[in-house]
C-alpha cells in the first residue's frame, strides 16, 4: 500500500533553515508527481511546492527563491529544503502523492521570531 513517512522538521529561529524528506513506498515514485503542503496554525492547508515525475517543480508565491523541491527517484525521497524561514512559514507539512488523497502524518515545523 501507499506510504508516505515525512521527516526533518523542528523549531527555528526565524532566517534558519531545515530540510525536509519524504519516503515513499508501495507505488511507481518514479512515475508520480509528488507535492509538499502545509497546515496553518489557522488550520489553513496551503499547497508549498509540488514536483513533476520529470523534476519540473512549482511554488506557492511566498515561497519562491526560499524553497527548494527535489526528489531523489533512486531513493524513492521527495525533499523540501528551506532557507530563510519566517513566523509565517510555521506549520504541519505534509508530503502527497499527486493527484491523489494519499498524503502522510506531516511533520511540524515551527519558525519563532
Amino acid at each position: 500500500q501507499v506510504q508516505l513517512v515525512e521527516s526533518g522538521g523542528g523549531t527555528v529561529q526565524a532566517g534558519g533553515s531545515l530540510t525536509l524528506s519524504c519516503e515513499a513506498s508501495g507505488f511507481a515514485f518514479g512515475e508520480r508527481a509528488m507535492t509538499w503542503s502545509r497546515l496553518t496554525p489557522e488550520k489553513a492547508r496551503e499547497h508549498v511546492a509540488g514536483i513533476s515525475n520529470g523534476g519540473l517543480a512549482n511554488y506557492k508565491d511566498s515561497v519562491k527563491g526560499r524553497f527548494t523541491i527535489s526528489r531523489d527517484n533512486n531513493k524513492r525521497t521527495v525533499y523540501l529544503q528551506m532557507t530563510s524561514l519566517r513566523p509565517e512559514d510555521t506549520g504541519l507539512y505534509t508530503c502527497h502523492l499527486g493527484g491523489t488523497e494519499f498524503r502522510g502524518q506531516g511533520t511540524q515545523v515551527i519558525v519563532s521570531s
